[in-house]
């Protein structure tokens, strides 16, 4: 027994080193994931950029460069505190290495961020630079083609409370001027109606928090919320433009073309194809990509013309170009009028649609008026002003390459569920639309490092040469380091 206690190690005793050879650089694996960020993470320009709103004068504030790093960390690794994302770069080398911190320097308080998010980085447009910087890399490592592009919106839970809100009926008593709502949320939201004034349904709830946040009950229980909308590159699922809405199907689609316009005139690209799900179908929607963009549409049309009782669809009438008239199957004709007019009408409504209707006669005769238009005196049908744009897309979703599109799709809601399930982004932390816009472009930021990361990675033998380099370089610096002790 005695003899198996001895061959038992025993710590040494507390006495403190009085001088430690550290190296960090070689505490961090070679194959970390931040290695690889590190490598395509430009902040090089950002002092200069950022140069005109800081102050001249008092003591130095904090490096941006530091505080874009840690920010990156949070949302490459799904830290959504800043309280504990600077505990985190407190205490993982790999961070500190990262953020270029050495072992004593201190951490940055976490209401630093903050002050930086709202005020500098929000001027200077910061997060929008390092978003297009990130996929500027992405086209230069060629994970870029430019040949179709995928469009889609996830829905974000705003960082708000059901209980502070008040239905659409009461909104117009609620005294926004009140000093306990001037958040800077609210100010964002009265400055959008100021400014746009915008003609739309009372919505059903509003938060008095954030207003701008769109009552939603699309993904199960009403929550408050805003959309990220991602424009990505198929290619190797790149995202090259993100946009924060409101979740309405209209905010989405008014964000698909500034996105589109952003992407064509920042880095000259336009897609071939364009692959998104029915919500993009609309036909004002179809109609400008086709007619002003020219971009194939691979996306299925929004149609609910189909009847569901029996009766005929408009899809059982024949549409005549040359005569701008529908014919039924009887042969008889629906016309937009069936008289001249001294000042000509186009007869397009405010929805931009126009009504094609038959003669009365002919439908009093008809033998299947019972099929047809059983409680009305005559069949109407009505067409879109962009029903050309909607022929096109039906058109391409009979062909094979529509088919690879329906399959290219599921990238970019892969991306969604990386989002929410691994970055643990699946509510915000701020509040405002311009809040949100912040966080949903530092997350696709992180989002394209990662991939940059993973797939373009150095080879075996430049990664070989650089560990020689670094060991060669550390014995030269403990070498002369024992000679200055010595």
């Amino acid at each position: 027994m005695k003899g198996e206690i001895e061959m038992m190690g025993q710590q040494a005793g507390d006495q403190a080193q009085l001088f430690y050879a550290f190296n960090l650089d070689q505490h961090i694996p070679p194959d970390h994931l931040l290695r690889g960020i590190d490598r395509f993470l430009d902040l090089s320009d950002l002092r200069q950029r950022l140069a005109p709103f800081y102050s001249e004068i008092g003591r130095p504030s904090i490096a941006p460069a530091l505080m874009i790093r840690m920010l990156v960390v949070g949302y490459c690794f799904g830290i959504r505190s800043e309280r504990r994302l600077c505990e985190e770069v407190h205490l993982n080398l790999a961070y500190r290495w990262f953020c270029r911190l050495g072992l004593n320097d201190p951490v940055p308080d976490h209401s630093s961020f903050s002050k930086n998010r709202l005020g500098r980085f929000r001027d200077g447009d910061t997060f929008r630079h390092l978003f297009e910087n990130s996929v500027r890399r992405c086209m230069s490592e060629g994970l870029v083609k430019g040949e179709g592009f995928a469009i889609d919106a996830s829905l974000i839970k705003a960082d708000v409370s059901r209980q502070r809100a008040v239905s659409g009926e009461d909104l117009a008593s609620v005294d926004w001027g009140d000093p306990k709502r001037a958040t800077r949320a609210v100010q964002e939201y009265l400055d959008g109606v100021e400014r746009e004034n915008p003609i739309e349904t009372v919505p059903k709830s509003v938060s008095l928090t954030d207003p701008c946040a769109r009552w939603t009950a699309a993904d199960g229980p009403a929550f408050f919320g805003y959309s990220t909308n991602y424009l990505i590159d198929l290619h190797a699922g790149v995202i090259v433009d993100v946009q924060a809405c409101g979740s309405t199907l209209s905010n989405e689609r008014d964000a698909a073309k500034i996105m589109i316009d952003r992407v064509e005139a920042t880095f000259d690209i336009k897609p071939d194809r364009l692959v998104g799900d029915t919500a993009y179908g609309s036909g004002p929607l179809l109609g400008w990509i086709v007619n002003e963009k020219q971009i194939a549409l691979h996306i299925p049309v929004w149609d609910k013309s189909e009847r569901e009782d029996g009766t005929l669809s408009s899809n059982d009438f024949q549409w005549d170009e040359k005569t701008d008239e529908y014919r039924c199957p009887q042969g008889h004709a629906l016309r937009r009028q069936w008289r001249s007019f001294k000042t000509p009408r186009t007869h397009v409504t405010q929805d931009g649609t126009i009504k094609y209707r038959a003669s009365q006669f002919d439908c009093a005769t008809c033998p299947i008026k019972a099929r047809c238009c059983p409680n009305t005196p005559v069949r109407t049908i009505t067409r879109s002003v962009h029903e050309a744009a909607r022929d096109v897309a039906r058109a391409i979703a009979k062909t094979d390459a529509y088919k690879q599109s329906r399959h290219d799709r599921k990238k970019v809601e892969m991306l969604f569920a990386h989002l929410k399930r691994i970055l643990k982004f699946d509510r915000l932390r701020l509040r405002g639309p311009k809040s949100a816009q912040d966080e949903f472009l530092l997350a696709a930021t992180a989002q394209n490092l990662r991939r940059l990361a993973i797939m373009v990675r150095p080879s075996t033998t430049k990664i070989a040469i650089r560990d020689c380099l670094e060991r060669k370089e550390a014995k030269k610096n403990q070498k002369n380091k024992n000679k200055s002790l010595n």
